[in-house]
């Protein structure tokens, strides 16, 4: 019997072709999924990515309530044209700490991995509060009312312990130090040492330019670190992985 004559056998039966169906995505699953019990992490980690700090993890909870995340991703695939207009591709370990993660699949508004340093702190405030103030094609809603939300520090140790729970490497001197940290971070004449040494790289400022904490210096924080933990100039894949 030809082997064109065995699979029409196993075309005409049903039952016999949901039986070899489902034996095949078995193997195939036990395959795919059986090393991963063998392995302790399945993400290359970086040097330079750290846990968000208080102020930054609060302006990340915005963004996500804003529901930023539908018109903006924050991964750039491993395409030439991405790559030559968002910068280096998107690193796994770069969001090892996001729960959940940012990566998504649509974009009305541009990739915003890399989005952190690339405009000043003024900037981000007027496209927040008028968008098309900076960008006259943008289509984005208008923000300012972030400007007069005022935030405190009351939740934020209670925020770091609860990503402990899931996995975020926050020590006790991280949430012992949280609401310090969370004050300390948009204003640039507090004592900011345990920050940066909590939270390299941290970008000190005040954020919206006000006296007041706001939602907005929270937002602009989380957007200043998008893509800067990692210095690509130094950064060489693992080929064993």
């Amino acid at each position: 019997m030809s082997l064109l004559a065995k699979h029409r056998i196993l075309e005409k039966s049903p039952t016999l072709l949901l039986i070899c169906s489902l034996l095949v995505v078995t193997v195939g699953g036990i395959v795919e999924i059986a090393p991963l019990f063998w392995l302790e992490n399945t993400i290359e980690k970086v040097e330079g990515v750290r846990p968000y700090s208080p102020l930054e993890l609060t302006g990340r909870d915005i963004y996500i309530r804003e529901g930023c995340y539908v018109c903006h991703s924050q991964m750039i695939r491993p395409m030439r044209d991405e790559i030559e207009r968002y910068g280096h591709y998107s690193l796994a370990a770069e969001s090892m700490y996001d729960h959940p993660f940012q990566w998504g699949s649509k974009r009305t508004g541009p990739d915003l991995a890399r989005v952190g340093g690339r405009y000043s702190d003024a900037w981000h405030v007027d496209h927040m509060k008028h968008p098309q103030s900076v960008v006259p094609q943008s289509i984005m809603p208008k923000y300012a009312f972030m400007m007069h939300t005022k935030i405190g520090p009351e939740r934020i140790n209670d925020l770091l312990a609860t990503h402990r729970l899931v996995g975020v490497p926050y020590g006790d001197d991280h949430i012992e130090n949280a609401e310090a940290d969370f004050l300390s971070q948009a204003n640039p004449d507090a004592d900011s040492d345990g920050l940066m040494a909590r939270y390299p790289g941290a970008a000190v400022s005040n954020f919206d330019g006000q006296v007041e904490l706001t939602e907005m210096d929270a937002m602009i924080a989380y957007l200043q670190v998008l893509g800067t933990m990692v210095d690509f100039s130094t950064f060489t894949p693992d080929e064993n992985r």
